[in-house]
């Protein structure tokens, strides 16, 4: 299993990859590598895995997610590679607004396994801040929040 690195934490073991109920997935989502956490609807985790940024690998982690599990990731440099991905694995695709999940960057224990966890719970609790993601009809409206500058000769002229 190339580009998969499952963190057990601290001896415990993981609930079985075979949960049947609803899932929530946290993604701290970085340029290379990212941490996944899956819980459940109760908060119990599931599993925290480090991947390398690619579709296949992806896919491989979140088809131990269930069927369209929630996953919610922050709106940071390069997110719609994953909400893309994540969506034709059939998930429901939260983004989070960098603004509202500010307030984890100021916690005493900072790491992307925290991070991920925090966004899991704060999409089941019901409480994550939202962004705007782009209908998948007007790619380019989508890349123009993304990266300025990225949207070159395919702008919609206003």
């Amino acid at each position: 299993m190339l580009g998969v690195f499952t963190l057990l934490g601290r001896g415990r073991p993981l609930v079985s990859e075979f949960y049947l109920g609803r899932q929530f997935v946290g993604m701290d989502l970085h340029r290379r590598r990212s941490v996944l956490v899956r819980m459940t609807e109760s908060g119990q985790h599931l599993e925290t895995v480090r991947i390398l940024n690619d579709r296949d690998v992806l896919a491989e982690v979140m088809s131990r997610a269930g069927e369209s599990p929630e996953v919610v990731l922050e709106a940071t440099y390069g997110w719609y590679w994953a909400a893309d991905a994540l969506a034709e694995l059939g998930a429901s695709v939260h983004l989070a607004h960098p603004l509202g999940v500010k307030v984890l960057s100021y916690r005493r224990v900072k790491n992307d396994q925290r991070d991920a966890a925090d966004l899991a719970d704060l999409l089941r609790m019901g409480r994550l801040p939202h962004a705007w993601i782009a209908p998948p009809q007007n790619p380019a409206a989508a890349r123009a929040g993304a990266a300025p500058g990225q949207i070159g000769r395919d702008a919609i002229p206003m």
